[in-house]
C-alpha cells in the first residue's frame, strides 16, 4: 500500500494513458472520470472510487493498486487552480487511513472528481 502518511505524495498530470492500466480492476457501473499521472505513479478517479497505481522496482513491472472508496470518505476538501497559482489539490480524510492528498498540475476535472466524490458522502 502507498505510504500515505508522507503528506502530498502526488503532483499530477493529466493522462488518457493511466487509466488503461486500471481497467481490469473496474467493476460492471464503474466509470472513469479522470487519470493522472506522475514521475511514476498515477491516479484514476472513477465514479466510486480513487485507484493509486504505485510503482516499484527499477524495471517498474511490479505495481502496487490502492483501492481507495469514496463510501469511506469522512470529509474532503478540494482546491481549484488560480491566475498564479496553476496547481489544484484534493484531500480527502479516510476513515481507517487518515489524509489523502493530491496535488494537480495544470488543467484537471478537480470540479468533477469533487462532485462525484460529494454524491457519495454528503
Amino acid at each position: 500500500m502507498i505510504d500515505f502518511k508522507n503528506g502530498s505524495i502526488f503532483k499530477l498530470k493529466k493522462s488518457d494513458g493511466a487509466a488503461m492500466a486500471v481497467e481490469p480492476l473496474l467493476i460492471p457501473g464503474e466509470t472513469v472520470i479522470g487519470s493522472y499521472k506522475g514521475v511514476r505513479d498515477s491516479v484514476t478517479f472513477t465514479n466510486k472510487r480513487a485507484i493509486a497505481v504505485n510503482v516499484q522496482g527499477m524495471t517498474g513491472k511490479k505495481k502496487d493498486y490502492t483501492s481507495l472508496p469514496y463510501s469511506k470518505v469522512q470529509a474532503f476538501s478540494v482546491e481549484t487552480s488560480g491566475v498564479f497559482d496553476l496547481d489544484s489539490e484534493l484531500e480527502l480524510w479516510f476513515s481507517g487511513v487518515g489524509l489523502v492528498k493530491f496535488e494537480f498540475t495544470g488543467a484537471s476535472d478537480i470540479i468533477k472528481i469533487g462532485q462525484a466524490i460529494g454524491s457519495f458522502v454528503l
